[in-house]
């Protein structure tokens, strides 16, 4: 490319497409496999995504303006730098989406938990059954918990709970979901609850039961803690089946 056929004010926006364009693909393919929804939101991948596109896709063009003189002998060599630079941030900010995804939502006591990737530790991955020894790569895994059986453990999981943790946090105490499908059913609340608790959503409360083509009492919920937003896990009140998420405020 024959850079002196530039000006600044042409490079700059020349770049910012290039990178948004990268950017696009970037972030669409991690909302598709690693946050699929509705779970980008409750996991505040928003917060992730707007960090990732405001340094590669506004500072990357921002410094093309800076530096770019076509009379410069180093401007190939600066852009180099600032490409470099971009393409590191993009890596960054990928890993970090990557590390923060959610990997489970586990079911404990009476609600779900979102579990993000980052915050199971592999020793506690390692102490796990084996087909809880990975992390999963597209999108949460349901699972159901049960607290050990041994006094120690029950302690330290008791202490690990009052400061703020969960089981969900734990592989080692993760079950198959149809093992407590029948404490799922029991802890449900109606769909006529979640309206008293949120008013203001009753249309989207109402929206989703009719596009969910089912009565309104073949349909209830529980709450599902998230890093960012918590919100309403469907499920099938005869199975405990999760039918869905609905972005609404459970408590």
């Amino acid at each position: 490319m024959t850079l002196d056929r530039y000006t600044r004010w042409q490079a700059a926006p020349i770049h910012l497409l290039i990178s948004a364009v990268i950017a696009t693909l970037v972030v669409g393919t991690m909302l598709l496999v690693w946050y699929p929804q509705p779970y980008f939101l409750a996991a505040g991948g928003i917060t992730l995504v707007l960090l990732l596109v405001g340094v590669d896709v506004v500072l990357g063009p921002l410094l093309t303006l800076i530096v770019f003189d076509p009379k410069k002998k180093s401007l190939k060599i600066d852009l180099a730098i600032i490409a470099a630079l971009q393409l590191a941030a993009l890596a960054y900010g990928g890993w970090t989406m990557f590390s923060a995804r959610p990997v489970y939502v586990a079911f404990a006591g009476d609600r779900f938990h979102l579990v993000a990737a980052n915050e199971i530790s592999p020793a506690d991955l390692d102490k796990a059954a084996i087909e809880y020894r990975s992390l999963p790569l597209a999108g949460p895994k349901l699972v159901g918990t049960k607290p050990p059986d041994d006094p120690g453990e029950r302690e330290n999981l008791r202490v690990a709970m009052f400061m703020g943790g969960t089981i969900g946090l734990f592989p080692q105490y993760y079950v198959p979901y149809s093992a407590v499908a029948r404490d799922v059913v029991a802890s449900s609340k109606t769909l006529a609850t979640l309206r008293q608790k949120n008013p203001d959503r009753v249309a989207d409360i109402d929206a989703y039961i009719a596009a969910s083509g089912k009565p309104e009492n073949a349909l209830r919920y529980l709450p599902m803690r998230a890093r960012r937003d918590d919100v309403s896990v469907i499920v099938d009140p005869t199975n405990g089946d999760v039918q869905g998420v609905l972005a609404v405020d459970p408590w």
